[in-house]
Order: structure tokens, then sequence, then C-alpha cells
């Protein structure tokens, strides 16, 4: 049977002005699942989006070799009512996507396993809209002067593992006291108008005790085991510690605190300023705003990309 690596469309070899063609008639004559592989001399990237933006999102696209000399992708025609990819993989692709899933309130990090349409029907989107944005921001990226989001997907486990502590771990421990701070000082002054102040209050406070927790079990157990594991793989070693059960109880805990920081977003209105709003109570929204964004990208790191590979690495091992 041919594989997708048998089929190659070698397009150092044909004219100029008629290579998009040429691959797109090729693609055109697919049947869904099948697929070829194109073979450059440079990033082929342009004709992604073309494809995209002239045939929708009904393709795959694969990098197998990245350069210097030769590029090689895999483009594949997706089956009707096949699985698409999760919010989680999405954002590990392009983290600059997550910018959508934020503006719609889509959990990309606890909630990272489910699809793009399961997540929106779930919240009540209009699924086809928010397809339309992450392509959007797809082509917008391609033409930004901004640099590229850090690559974290080809970190190693230990580099990730180290920066996840030096950056967000860091973050948290810094912006949790003017958290607690500044929720106490803003419920006792305007308690009376905003009752719900309280419960923000309360879940602000748990907040801060479950990630404290937590974060010193990730710092003093989990990332040693999978620096180990990592260390182990590389040297051909045995298993030594495994991660499972700790990368499944750490992710029940990043549950727990998503839940909260979703119902303290419900109760603020999504951050809404009353018209009584001091500047105070201005800066505790903001507060909660940023604290929410670094954690959702925090959050991501570990689920989508840390713990993803590192079981991955355990199943090798074990097998």
């Amino acid at each position: 049977m041919e594989t997708l690596e048998d089929s190659i469309l070698n397009v150092t070899l044909i004219e100029p002005k008629l290579k998009h063609p040429t691959i797109f008639a090729r693609f055109d004559a697919l049947n869904e699942g099948e697929g070829f592989v194109i073979l450059n001399d440079h990033d082929p990237k342009p004709v992604y989006y073309q494809l995209l933006g002239e045939r929708g999102d009904i393709f795959q696209w694969e990098y197998l070799e990245q350069g210097p000399e030769w590029w090689k992708v895999g483009i594949k025609k997706r089956v009707t009512g096949e699985s698409e990819e999760t919010l989680g993989q999405i954002a590990t692709k392009d983290l600059r996507k997550a910018e959508v899933f934020k503006k719609y309130g889509l959990d990309f990090c606890c909630g990272g396993k489910k699809t793009v349409k399961a997540a929106c029907e779930e919240k009540g989107l209009n699924f086809e809209a928010v397809e339309n944005e992450l392509r959007q921001a797809e082509k917008d990226a391609a033409t930004s002067p901004l640099p590229r989001p850090l690559p974290y997907n080809d970190w190693s486990l230990s580099f990730l593992a180290d920066y996840i502590v030096n950056t967000h771990h860091s973050y948290v421990k810094t912006a949790l006291p003017e958290l607690l701070k500044y929720a106490d000082k803003v419920a006792k002054v305007h308690l009376a108008q905003h009752p719900e102040l309280l419960d923000v209050l309360q879940l602000t406070k748990e907040i801060a005790a479950e990630l404290t927790e937590h974060m010193q079990k990730e710092e003093t157990v989990l990332f040693p085991y999978i620096k180990q594991l990592e260390g182990s793989k590389e040297k051909g070693q045995p298993l030594i510690h495994a991660v499972k059960q700790p990368i499944v109880l750490m992710e029940k805990e990043h549950e727990i605190v998503g839940k909260s920081l979703s119902d303290i977003r419900m109760l603020t209105n999504n951050y809404e300023l009353p018209g009584d709003a001091c500047a105070s109570y201005s800066l505790l929204y903001k507060m909660l705003q940023e604290f929410e964004g670094d954690l959702f990208t925090h959050i991501h790191l570990e689920n989508n990309i840390l713990f993803v590979k590192a079981l991955e690495i355990e199943k090798q091992l074990n097998n």
C-alpha cells in the first residue's frame, strides 16, 4: 500500500508559475484520507495560506523536514467527520491563537482536550465565527512584525520545567499577596453595594491556598521526576519514577483552580467595572485579568506540552 512518503511531489522540478496550480490539482484529486508530500528548497508556507483561503480547513499540514536545505511537508485531505484538533493542540502549535480562545472564554489549558467545535457547542458559541478568527489569526501572524512566540514545544522537558518555575511560578508567588490584599480591601469598602465581592475574596483565598501547595509539589516532586525520566530516555536506562499518577493529580488541581477563576469571571461579569468603582477596584480587576491570562499560559505549558511529552516517554520506557 502506498504511504504518504511514497507520494512525493518535488516542486523544484516544476516551472515557477505552475508550482501552485500543480499542488492544487494534486490536492483536488485526492480522496478523503489520502495525501502526498511536498518537497521544496524553501518553506512552502504560502501554499498553506492559499490552500486554506481557497479550499478551507479541509486538510492537515505537517512539517516532516524543515531546512536548511530541504523542506518536506505532508498534506492530507481530511475525512468528513474526522476528529479535529483540540484547543490544547492548536495552542501548542501557535500560542497566538490562544488570544482568540481567551476572547471567547474558551479554556485551552484545563479544558484543552476538547475540540473547538465541542467547546463552542458547550458555551453556545458560533463555531464558524471562532474558526474564521483562528484562520485570520494565522494569516495575520504570517505578516506580523511582532516576534514569534517562544518555541516551547521544541524545548527539552528539563528546560521547559525550569522555565515554568522561573517564569510562571515566580509570577504567581509575587502576584498572590497583592491580589489577596486588594481583594480584601475592595470587599471591605464596597461590600454593601456589591455583595459578590465577598465571594471574589473567598475564591481568591482558595486559589492562593491551592496554588501554593500545588507549586510546591511540582517543584519538589513532579518536575524532578520528569527530569529524571528524560535523563533515563537519553541514557537508555530503565524507568526510575512513574509520572502518570502525579500528573493526573496535578491536572485535577489545575481544574479546581480553573473553575475558581471561571467563577470569578462570572461574578464580575467578565471584569466589568461598576459605576462606583474606585481606583483600587479597577486595579483589582486588572490584576485578576492579568493573573488569569498568565495562569492560562502556565497551565497550558504543563497540561498540553510538558505532561503530554512526559507520559509519552514513560510509555516508551515501559514497552
